[in-house]
Order: structure tokens, then C-alpha cells, then sequence
């Protein structure tokens, strides 16, 4: 048996043994240790070795230099493959900043607001009720385009969803779990289930993004897959983040390990592996596939104040106003995915303080993640990207948070 401080890696999509610690006069690399960068050869080995997944890519930026992208373990269940850096991932509900980011940008210019009810395009929930135990109530006000971008609409996912609306969601296919559902005929069956608490009373993490790249669709007359590429992904270059994997991309797809208990049943409901855009909606919530250097692409451009390589698409102060917290005085908040010490904004957990949290950050530092394994932390304050791309659901709180204690356990110089 190997002895763990043995076990191989895969370092720029090359086996590689850990580094020796260098000198302490070591030279940093805009602030970032090279010998505390090499802890995460062994760290993700140690992972590989207990399952959480087979392999991983990660990457950090800073003041807009890459200072690490590696590539660890394998690809494939065979470990035929070794994982590299062109990998492609499921992004799960890392889909939805890019969804939030397109309307912002779709309100910049004029076309919508924050305060307009959703009705005003989606008159399929025109007579929305709300659930209560002393039954269904109208609700208090309209359900608005900021209640879909910070979660606080009163649509749910089903799985954590009161009973009543679980089963609801579940026989009308809401999710398009089992088989494919017209976006059109999604909201006419999304119309007839009660929601699960009034507009803007609490965060509840939910199909709200879903229903608003449904929402973009209307707005801009056009699908939301050549909506984000004509507006995002095509301009910034992200030339492998797209809706289904062809042919082509397909040798490069990254694989959850078959342990894993939830991976069966989320394979089958992300069907990524056909094109389903003229007969399904697109989950503006979930559906996407990318890579970690594509998706760091759209964390530097709004790193840098929605600006990237001379080309602009968000103002400075949109950005920062995606990065407050927007449910202040709401019950619930994002823990289950951020950890405690985070709010929420328009599409992001933002950090409220330097305590609370379970890993090391900075306040007003924007984060999500995806149910496949994946995550990304957008820090401000030290000018900083990291992208965490990992395939292993049942593990993805424990990896991410790990990802960010390497992340800052190796930043040493904050100047």
C-alpha cells in the first residue's frame, strides 16, 4: 500500500510528486506562497483517497495573475484519464450568477427593474396563492425580479420543500427531473402550486433562477442560451461553457465517482449530453458545463468592476450592489451552502463579517457553488479569484470548504 505522503498527483495535467518545502526566503507570487501552494498536491490526494472525487482542478488569481492552476487525480472512473486543466464540469447552480449577471445587465439598460412583478411577462402566475397551515392566503404583494435574483419568491426546490408543494413540484415534473418540460408549460403548472411563504419574507434557496432565465427569455424575445453567449460567454471568451456537451467536449468531461449515492439521480435529470433546448426550458438555475479557466474569466471581470480586457458589461456600482446583501430583516439565509457568516445578494452569498464563517475570507467577499462539487470565491478585498472544480456531490460542502482554507492558508502577504 502507498504510503499517503506518496500518493501521486496530477499537477498541470502531469504526474508530479509533492515539492519539498522551499527556504523561508521563498518568493511570493503576488502575495502567495509557493511551498504553502504545494500543500495542495497532498491535500487533494487525501481526498481522492477517501472518494470524495476522482479528481479536481484548481485555480487562484490575484491583482489579475494567475498564481495557481493545477490538476489533480483523474478524469474517469478507469483512471484512464488524468484530470487536466481543460476538464469540463458539471456547473450545476454555478449556471445562476451568470443568469443574475445578464439581468443586470438587461436592467442597466433599461428593459426591466428590480421592483416589476414577474406577472407583468408571466401572467401564467397571475393567481398564485400562498400555503399556510390554516390554508392558502393571496399573497401580500406581487412576486418581483429581486425576490427571483436573492431567493425571496416563495418557489422552492422541491426536496426541501413543506410536504404539500414537494409532492406538488414532483407530479408536475416542475424540475423537469424525470423527463423534459416546455418552459411555457412549466409556468402554467408552476401557477397552480401555492407557494411556500409570502414574497419577500425569508431567503429559500429555489427554482427562482430557473424562473427567471425563463423571465429573460420573454424580456429579450430570444433563448436564454444564445441570450448568455451573445452577452457573456461569447464576448469574455468562456468558449466551454455551454448548455449540453457534444461529441467533441465529451472526451473532456469529468466524472463523479460511482460511490457516490447521488450521483445516479442527478446524472439522469441534467441529461447534459443532449441538446433538449427546443423541447425543454433551459435551467437558468442549473444547466451549464464549463471550465475552471473559463469560469475564473468571469470572476476577474467582475473582480474588476464588470470589466474585462477593454470590453465592459456591468457598471461599477452594479456590481457592488450585486455584492450587498439583499435580505436583511429575512428570515432563512444561504448557510446550507456558504457556511454561517453569509447573507445574500443578487445571485451571490456575500460575507458579513470576518467571524461566523467556517473557513477564512473577507468581509463583502461574494461566493456560490454547484451541487455537482464545484465553487468559486470572488474576494475584493485581497483582489482575488479562486475556482474549485471537482465532481463529487454527497462531498461538495466539506471539498469547498477545504478549497478556501488552501486558498487563504497560502496567501501570506496581504499588501
Amino acid at each position: 500500500m502507498i504510503a499517503r505522503r506518496q500518493l501521486p498527483v496530477i499537477a498541470g495535467g502531469l504526474l508530479a510528486a509533492p515539492s519539498l518545502a522551499r527556504a523561508q526566503n521563498e518568493t511570493l507570487r503576488q502575495g502567495f506562497s509557493p511551498s504553502r501552494l504545494d500543500r495542495f498536491a497532498p491535500a487533494m490526494a487525501r481526498e481522492i483517497e477517501r472518494g470524495s472525487f476522482l479528481g479536481a482542478v484548481g485555480l487562484i488569481a490575484r491583482n489579475g495573475e494567475v498564481v495557481h492552476h493545477q490538476a489533480y487525480g483523474h478524469q474517469d472512473m478507469a483512471r484512464q484519464k488524468p484530470m487536466a486543466l481543460d476538464s469540463i464540469f458539471l456547473l450545476a447552480s454555478m449556471t445562476k450568477p451568470l443568469t443574475s449577471v445578464a439581468t443586470m445587465m438587461m436592467i442597466e439598460e433599461g428593459r426591466l427593474s428590480l421592483r416589476d412583478p414577474i406577472v407583468e411577462w408571466m401572467p401564467e402566475l397571475r393567481n398564485l396563492v400562498v400555503h399556510t397551515p390554516q390554508g392558502d392566503q393571496p399573497l401580500a404583494r406581487p412576486i418581483t425580479v429581486q425576490d427571483l435574483l436573492r431567493h425571496s419568491s416563495g418557489f422552492v426546490y422541491a426536496d426541501a420543500a413543506p410536504e404539500r408543494i414537494r409532492d406538488l413540484y414532483n407530479q408536475h415534473n416542475i424540475e423537469a427531473r424525470e423527463q423534459t418540460l416546455a418552459g411555457d408549460e412549466m409556468l402554467r403548472r408552476l401557477g397552480t402550486i401555492p407557494l411556500a411563504f409570502q414574497p419577500g419574507e425569508r431567503f429559500f434557496y429555489s427554482i427562482s433562477t430557473d424562473v427567471l432565465g425563463l423571465l429573460l427569455e420573454r424580456v429579450a424575445g430570444e433563448r436564454l442560451d444564445r441570450l448568455l453567449e451573445s452577452r457573456i460567454t461569447g464576448p469574455l471568451g468562456m468558449k466551454d461553457t455551454v448548455w449540453w456537451v457534444d461529441d467533441a467536449r465529451a472526451p473532456r468531461l469529468a466524472e463523479a465517482p460511482d460511490s457516490d449515492p447521488l450521483k445516479a439521480s442527478m446524472w439522469a435529470s441534467y441529461r447534459i449530453r443532449q441538446d433538449n433546448s427546443t423541447n425543454s426550458y433551459l435551467k437558468g438555475g442549473a444547466g451549464m458545463v464549463g471550465t475552471s479557466a473559463d469560469y475564473h474569466r468571469f470572476c476577474q471581470m467582475l473582480l474588476d468592476g464588470g470589466s474585462f480586457e477593454g470590453r465592459r458589461y456591468l457598471s461599477p456600482t452594479t456590481v457592488r450592489f450585486m455584492m450587498s446583501n439583499h435580505i436583511v430583516g429575512m428570515g432563512g439565509s444561504p448557510a446550507a451552502s456558504t457556511g454561517p457568516g453569509y447573507g445574500f445578494g443578487l445571485g451571490f452569498g456575500v460575507r458579513l463579517a470576518d467571524g461566523m464563517g467556517v473557513a477564512p475570507g473577507s468581509p463583502g467577499d461574494a461566493m456560490w457553488a454547484g451541487a455537482w462539487g464545484t465553487s468559486f470565491t470572488i474576494d475584493r478585498a485581497q483582489n482575488l479569484v479562486g475556482v474549485f472544480m471537482a465532481q463529487g456531490p454527497s462531498n461538495r460542502v466539506r471539498t469547498r470548504m477545504l478549497f478556501k482554507n488552501l486558498v487563504y492558508g497560502s496567501l501570506v502577504d496581504e499588501g
